[in-house]
């Protein structure tokens, strides 16, 4: 059953993979179907969601214009859809796949936290105000001695 339009997507623009995926359905989704509200920006506000910024961030939520929630793969099948990538959503649409899926995505969420070190793909422009991204050293930081 088709969720009640526009669909709300939740996002976390903060992490590179979701960051992917998101520009991925920005380039065709239209905002009458699918609106996405990112998470991760300083003026998000949860207030009247029933859900808070913690529990949104543990897996992907999406809620209809009637009020009703989708969470997980349901979210990601139905945004793909509404992005017009039905081709892609369709074996997240197959009973077979299901626990299977449900597995995968357990796991994903679980992993996605310690995930912060994969390139972002807004790379240095996140960091305009201050980044709190680890950096890593580089070579010229790094002092050596020829003489060892």
């Amino acid at each position: 059953m088709t969720p009640d339009l526009p669909l709300t997507l939740y996002i976390d623009r903060a992490c590179p993979l979701c960051a992917r995926e998101v520009r991925w359905l920005e380039r065709s989704a239209d905002p009458a179907r699918l609106r996405l509200v990112d998470i991760s920006a300083a003026d998000f506000d949860p207030k009247g969601l029933d859900r808070d910024r913690a529990q949104l961030r543990r897996r992907l939520h999406a809620r209809s214009a009637s009020g009703a929630w989708l969470t997980g793969v349901d979210a990601t099948y139905w945004s793909w859809r509404l992005a017009g990538h039905g081709r892609w959503a369709a074996p997240l649409g197959w009973r077979p796949l299901r626990p299977l899926l449900l597995l995968g995505y357990q796991l994903f969420a679980v992993l996605r936290p310690h995930l912060d070190w994969l390139p972002h793909p807004d790379g240095a422009s996140r960091c305009t105000t201050g980044c709190n991204v680890p950096q890593k050293p580089s070579k010229t930081s790094v002092a050596t001695d020829d003489r060892l």
